[in-house]
């Protein structure tokens, strides 16, 4: 009795299709992924499309052989008309999570055949940056317009909708007060992936902060500084303020170092110390050092010295090896030209002050 209610119930034969169909889209799914995996294992990019699309596919693929059943299914059906709905619902859903993994996938292989562990890096960083924001633009687009398409199919919200356009005067005022940053940082992501004012792994200095671009979002970047701290900076701050790019054009940098000596310290001899500890320095780069007076005050001598490093942490580096070799070098061979406060009067043969006469420890004539 129980077979035969099954047998004859108006929904047999459509649940019998609905279970063949979804059979078939869960076998097509295994064997077209096994043959595309196999046709582009040469290609770094469709690789990894088809590695982030395995597992929404496996649900949009029976999905859309359902949504195909029911629309044959007879209109007289109790509750197809629900059915078709929540199947649609479902599939948009998986498109939408599809399309998203397929801009995913397409980013990352982009990125594998771009790597930044090699010494020259500025044109894979660049690629970096704009493949990271324009893939993260891409998807929150793609998911507004899934969320669209879902609110879109519930005819209450189609009339909300027009009601909102409708009296567009306050609701739009507050709308769009409402999603000004939203959009102004989305623009500014935009300019940043085109122009690029800053890249992925750039050495920046932002408010007084040193530090590494370590991350690009459609929102803020987040700022690796030197002692493990993380500034986060909105997008919209890297169109409207400036800021120092350390890295713009190539990585290589040249580093500056500041002493204040004595006017009795004789130059070559420091420029010879000088040029020992920068050619013995392995993060030298080999391209230029001096040293020079670049300022004087009523007491001392600046000097500075410039060297350059293949890169932002050799520099820093390379300036604390020669500040410390220098500092070594004359506290060890000149001592007595270190700045320090000195009260001298000239003195005649006969041992008085020539300014005026010798005067007692207590200030009275001697």
């Amino acid at each position: 009795m129980d077979i035969d209610f099954l047998i004859y119930h108006p929904w047999f034969n459509t649940w019998a299709v609905a279970l063949i169909a979804v059979v078939v889209a869960l076998i097509a799914h295994k064997l077209g992924g096994l043959l595309l995996l196999r046709i582009a294992r040469h290609s770094p990019v469709l690789g990894a499309i088809l590695t982030k699309i395995r597992t929404p596919a496996k649900f949009v693929l029976p999905l859309l052989a359902l949504q195909t059943v029911w629309q044959a299914a007879p209109d007289d059906l109790r509750w197809i008309d629900n059915v078709r709905h929540v199947n649609g619902l479902l599939m948009i859903a998986a498109v939408t999570w599809l399309i998203v993994r397929i801009i995913a996938g397409f980013a990352q292989g982009i990125l594998l055949r771009h790597p930044v562990d090699v010494a020259d890096n500025v044109a894979a960083r660049r690629i970096h940056t704009q493949t990271r924001v324009l893939s993260r633009i891409a998807m929150t687009l793609v998911m507004v317009m899934g969320a669209a398409m879902l609110l879109m199919t519930f005819p209450g919200a189609r009339q909300v909708g027009a009601s909102l356009l409708a009296s567009a005067g306050v609701v739009g005022l507050i709308a769009g007060f409402a999603a000004k940053p939203v959009f102004s940082n989305m623009i500014a992501g935009l300019q940043l992936a085109l122009t690029q004012p800053i890249r992925l792994d750039d050495v920046l200095i932002v408010e007084g902060e040193w530090g590494r671009v370590e991350e690009i979002t459609g929102t803020y970047v987040v700022l690796k500084i030197w002692d493990e701290r993380r500034l986060i900076i909105p997008l919209q701050y890297f169109i409207e303020k400036p800021f120092q790019n350390w890295t713009r054009n190539n990585s290589a940098l040249m580093g500056s170092v500041f002493f204040y000596v004595d006017y009795g310290m004789p130059l070559a001899p420091l420029r010879k110390e000088l040029e020992r500890i920068v050619r013995a320095a392995p993060e030298w780069d080999q391209r230029f050092f001096n040293l020079v007076v670049a300022d004087t005050t009523e007491r001392t001598m600046q000097l500075r010295v410039l060297c350059t490093a293949a890169s932002s942490g050799l520099a820093w580096d390379l300036r604390c090896v020669v500040r410390e070799g220098l500092i070594d070098f004359m506290q060890r061979e000149y001592p007595q030209f270190l700045p320090r406060l000195r009260i001298e009067g000239d003195v005649d043969h006969k041992g008085d002050v020539a300014n005026g006469p010798a005067r007692g420890p207590e200030g009275a004539p001697a």
